[in-house]
C-alpha cells in the first residue's frame, strides 16, 4: 500500500480536538474542549471538501465519542459524547446545538474519557476518572453493568464481542470483562493482565497478525505492545517518543496511532511504515474510516485533519503545501531532543547525500544561520521532511518563549492529573507564581484544591528567582497569612476536621437543561393523550416562576409552584423522574418544603418517589436514588428542614433507607459503584452525625444503625472522597457516642486508612483514631 497523503483539514474548532469517529463514509463527527460537539459532512469529492455544523454545544469541554449504528428508529445513528460534564449525551447527528439530546445519560461520577459502541449496536462502553467503566444498552439507555476493580482513571474502552470488554486503565493494567458474569449489576474483570506503564489506548486487531496478537496497547512510556487475549506479550512497537493516546486497526489489519510526539505513525506487522508529523503540541487522537480506509487526526490545534490513501481523494495543491509550511514552522522545545552538541550537527548537505535507515528516523540539521532544524525520515518517499525549528528554553537563553500569541519567560509542561497529558503553564518572572497557578487553573478548567502545587511548582522551576518583587510567594493573595506556601520547609498545622459543626448541602445546578427536559417530557406525555399529568400553560409558567428562584438563589415561596413539583415527582413514570426530582432537591433548600402543610413529609415523598415505580424484576435507578439522598441532605439547611429530619419516625425512615440502599437491609446494594450516589449517602450520614452532636432531639438508638452503616462504607470503599466524608461522619459520631459504643468501627478505620492515598484522608482518619483509643 501507498503512504497516506493530506486529504483535508476541517476547521472551525476553537480548541483541542479530543475524540473522533466516522458516522458514515463521507461524515466525521468531532468533540473539543472548545464545548462543541461538530458534524463535518464532505460536499465535494476531488479534492474534498467539508462542510461543518455544531450539532451540540455545552458549558464544558467535551473529549469522548462514539457513534451507535443505524437502526429502524435511527437511520442515521445515535452521535454519544461525554466529557467533564459526566452525563452522557446522546442525540442524531442530524441535531443542531439548540436542540434537545434525545437522552442524557447520568452515572458517571467525574470527567467521561473515552466511549465505544459494540458493532451490533446493543451496548456501548463509557470509562471515566472515576474509576469505572460502564456498559450502557441501547433498548433501555440505562447502566446496566459497571465494569469494577480500577484503581485509576480509565482511559479507554474496547468492546471485544456482545458479551466481552477490555478497559486500558491508569493503573498499568488492561482489564477484560466477559459480561455475561455479571452481578447485582456489576462485574470483576475475568482476566488482567499488568503492564510496564500506564494504558492510554486499546484496539483489536484483526485475525492473522504475523505475532499471533490479538490486542494493542498504547503507553505513556511510548511504546505500543501486542497481547494475546490470554496476556501474552508477543511483541513491542518502538517509535513513538512520548505519550502514545490512541490505537486503531486498518481495514488492511495495519495499525494507527496518535501521540503526544506530534505524530500519526502507521505500522505493518512490527514495522513503522509511514510518520505523519503535524504542527501542534499533541495528537490526541485517531479513528479510521471502516469503509475507505481513510484516517482522521485530532490534535491540539483544534484541526481535524483526514489523511488517505485513495489518489482520487488527495487535497490540492495549496492545502498541501499549507500543511507542509506549517509543520516546518513549527517550534521543537530544546528539552525535548535531549543534549544538543551544535557544533557536531552535519550541515544541510547531509539531507541530500545520506539515507535515512528506518521510517521516522529524526536527524538535526545545523543550518547556515546557526539554527538547528529537525527532519524525519520518510521510508515511502525516500526522503527528509523538515519538521520544525529547535528552540532554546528561556531558561537556558534568557530568551522569551512565544505561547498563544504572547511572550513569557518560561512555558512549563505541567502534569495534573496521574496519567493525563501535561498541560501548558505560561509564567514570567515579574508574576506573583499564585496570580499566575491561579489563571493556569482558570483557563484548564481545573479544581482551586492546586493552587498550593502549581504555585509550588513555578517556585521550584524558577530557581528561586524573586517572584512579582517580593519573597518566594508573594502575598498571600487570599488573605489568610497561616496558609501553607510554596518555598517554606512544611505546610503550617492543619486545622482539625473532627468533630464537623456545619450542616452539607448539594446544591449545585445546570437549570438549562434540567428544565429542557422537563418541558420535554411533558411534550411527549401530551402528544400521547395523557394530558392529565403534562403541564398546560399555568403550569408551566409556575414552573418558570420557579426556575427564577432557584437561579437567582431565592427561597421558593409559592405553593402552587411546589405543588406542581410534586405532582410531576410523584405522578410521572418512573424513567421520567429523574428531572423533577433533581428541581425538588435544589428547592429543599427552602423552608417552605419542609413545613408545607400540602406537601405532608417531603422525606416520604421523595423516598417513594425514588423506589416505587420502577419495572418489574429490576432495581430502582440508582441516579433516581441519588437525587433522593441529596433531596434529604438539602432539608438539613433549614431550621424547619432540621425540626423534621429529628423527628424518630423521619429519622428512622432515612436510616432505613440509606441501609437499604447500602444492602445492609437483606436486599442487594443499589449502586455500590456510583461515586455521586455514595457521596449523597455520606452527606446525609454528615449532617446527622451533626444533627446528633448538637442536641437535636435524637436517640442514640437512631444513631447507632447509621454509625454502623458508615462503618460498612469504610470497609468496602476506596473512593478518597467517600472515604473522607464516611471518616467524618464517623468521628462525629464518636464524640457524641463514646469510646466504649464505637469499639466497632474501629478496624473500618484503619482498614480506611490504609486504603487511602490522599494525605488529608490519612489525616482525618488519625483524628478518628485518636478519638477512639
Amino acid at each position: 500500500m501507498g503512504d497516506f497523503k493530506l486529504s483535508a483539514q476541517l476547521v472551525g474548532h476553537e480548541s483541542d480536538i479530543r475524540d473522533i469517529a466516522f458516522p458514515a463514509t463521507e461524515a466525521v463527527v468531532s468533540v473539543s474542549r472548545d464545548h462543541t460537539a461538530r458534524l463535518w459532512k464532505q460536499t465535494s469529492a476531488s479534492p474534498p471538501v467539508y462542510e461543518g455544523t455544531i450539532i451540540n454545544q455545552i458549558s464544558e469541554y467535551i473529549n469522548a465519542v462514539t457513534v451507535l449504528p443505524p437502526n429502524s428508529e435511527f437511520p442515521d445513528g445515535l452521535v454519544v459524547s461525554g466529557g467533564k460534564d459526566p452525563c452522557l449525551d446522546v442525540r442524531k447527528p442530524t441535531s443542531t446545538s439548540s436542540d434537545n439530546a434525545d437522552r442524557i445519560l447520568p452515572g458517571h461520577a467525574s470527567n467521561v474519557s473515552a466511549l465505544a459502541a459494540a458493532s451490533s449496536g446493543k451496548y456501548f462502553v463509557s470509562g471515566s476518572w472515576d474509576q469505572t467503566a460502564r456498559v450502557w444498552s441501547t433498548e433501555s439507555w440505562e447502566s446496566e453493568i459497571t465494569l469494577a476493580g480500577h484503581e485509576a482513571a480509565v482511559w479507554d474502552v474496547l468492546p471485544l464481542s456482545d458479551n466481552a470488554v477490555a478497559t486500558a486503565c491508569a493503573d498499568k493494567k488492561i482489564r477484560i470483562f466477559d459480561l455475561r458474569k455479571a452481578v447485582a449489576g456489576s462485574v470483576e474483570a475475568r482476566s488482567t493482565i499488568s503492564t510496564p506503564d500506564i494504558v492510554r489506548g486499546l484496539c483489536r486487531l484483526h485475525p492473522g497478525h504475523p505475532t499471533g496478537a490479538e490486542l494493542a496497547s498504547g503507553h505513556n512510556d511510548g511504546i505500543i505492545r501486542l497481547w494475546t487475549l490470554t496476556g501474552q506479550l508477543v511483541g513491542e512497537l518502538h517509535g513513538h517518543e512520548s505519550f502514545v493516546y490512541r490505537l486503531k486497526a486498518l481495514p488492511t489489519g495495519e495499525i494507527v496511532s496518535a501521540g503526544e510526539d506530534r505524530t500519526v505513525r502507521v505500522w505493518k506487522g512490527t514495522d513503522c511504515i509511514q510518520t505523519i508529523t503535524h504542527p501542534a503540541i499533541s495528537v490526541w487522537t485517531v479513528a479510521v474510516n471502516p469503509n475507505t480506509g481513510d484516517i482522521a487526526s485530532g490534535t491540539s490545534d483544534g484541526v481535524v485533519r483526514i489523511f488517505t490513501r485513495n489518489a482520487d481523494q488527495v487535497a490540492d495543491a495549496e492545502t498541501i503545501q499549507s500543511f507542509e509550511d506549517a509543520v516546518k514552522s513549527s517550534s521543537i522545545p530544546q528539552q525535548q531532543m535531549g543534549d544538543i552538541n551544535k557544533e557536531k550537527l552535519p550541515g544541510p548537505e547531509f539531507l541530500t547525500q545520506k539515507a535515512g535507515t528506518k521510517e521516522g528516523q529524526v536527524q538535526m540539521i545545523r543550518e547556515a544561520n546557526g539554527s538547528i532544524s529537525a527532519h524525519t525520515w520518510s521510508m515511502g518517499a525516500q526522503t527528509w521532511v523538515n519538521v520544525g525549528t529547535v528552540v532554546d528554553s528561556a531558561a537556558s537563553s534568557g530568551r522569551k518563549q512565544a505561547y498563544n500569541g504572547k511572550e513569557y519567560d518560561f512555558v512549563f509542561d505541567v502534569a495534573i492529573e496521574e496519567g493525563a497529558p501535561s498541560l501548558k503553564l505560561p509564567f514570567n518572572l515579574s508574576e506573583n507564581p499564585y496570580d499566575a497557578a491561579t489563571k493556569f487553573i482558570n483557563d484548564n478548567e481545573l479544581s482551586l484544591n492546586y493552587l498550593d502545587q502549581v504555585a509550588q511548582f513555578i517556585v521550584q522551576n524558577t530557581q528561586g528567582a524573586t517572584l512579582g518583587g517580593s519573597s518566594a510567594g508573594g502575598p498571600d493573595p487570599w488573605g489568610t497569612e497561616s496558609r501553607y506556601r510554596p518555598g517554606e520547609s512544611e505546610p503550617t498545622s492543619r486545622a482539625k476536621a473532627l468533630p464537623q459543626t456545619e450542616y452539607l448541602s448539594i446544591t449545585g445546578a445546570k437549570f438549562e437543561p434540567i428544565f429542557k427536559k422537563i418541558m420535554s417530557i411533558s411534550s411527549t406525555l401530551e402528544a400521547a393523550g395523557r394530558k392529565d399529568i403534562s403541564l398546560n400553560p399555568d403550569a408551566q409558567a409556575h414552573l418558570t416562576s420557579l426556575r427564577k428562584s432557584l437561579e437567582s438563589n431565592r427561597p421558593v415561596r409559592s405553593e402552587d409552584e411546589l405543588d406542581i413539583l410534586i405532582k410531576i415527582c410523584t405522578s410521572w413514570d418512573y424513567a421520567d423522574r429523574l428531572a423533577p426530582l433533581d428541581v425538588l432537591r435544589c428547592a429543599a433548600v427552602s423552608p417552605l418544603v419542609a413545613s408545607s402543610s400540602r406537601i405532608g413529609s417531603p422525606i416520604q415523598l421523595v423516598i417513594a418517589a425514588a423506589t416505587t415505580g420502577y419495572p418489574g424484576g429490576g432495581q430502582p435507578n440508582e441516579n433516581t436514588i441519588m437525587m433522593a439522598f441529596r433531596t434529604i441532605a438539602n432539608l438539613f439547611s433549614s431550621s424547619e428542614g432540621r425540626r423534621l429530619l429529628s423527628q424518630p419516625e423521619e429519622a428512622g425512615r432515612v436510616v432505613d433507607f440509606l441501609r437499604q440502599t447500602l444492602g445492609l437491609s437483606g436486599t442487594d446494594a443499589i449502586g455500590k459503584q456510583n461515586r455521586n450516589l455514595l457521596i449523597a449517602v455520606t452527606t446525609v450520614a454528615i449532617n446527622y452525625a451533626v444533627l446528633y452532636a448538637k442536641g437535636g432531639g435524637l436517640t442514640k438508638a437512631n444513631m447507632l444503625p447509621l454509625f454502623e452503616a458508615v462503618g460498612h462504607l469504610l470497609s468496602t470503599q476506596k473512593d478518597s472522597e467517600v472515604l473522607y466524608r464516611s471518616l467524618v461522619a464517623a468521628g462525629t459520631l464518636v464524640t457524641v457516642l463514646g469510646k466504649d459504643a464505637s469499639q466497632s468501627v474501629l478496624s473500618s478505620v484503619t482498614r480506611a486508612k490504609d486504603a487511602a492515598i490522599e494525605p488529608r484522608v490519612k489525616e482525618v482518619a488519625d483524628e478518628c483514631l485518636t478519638l477512639l483509643r
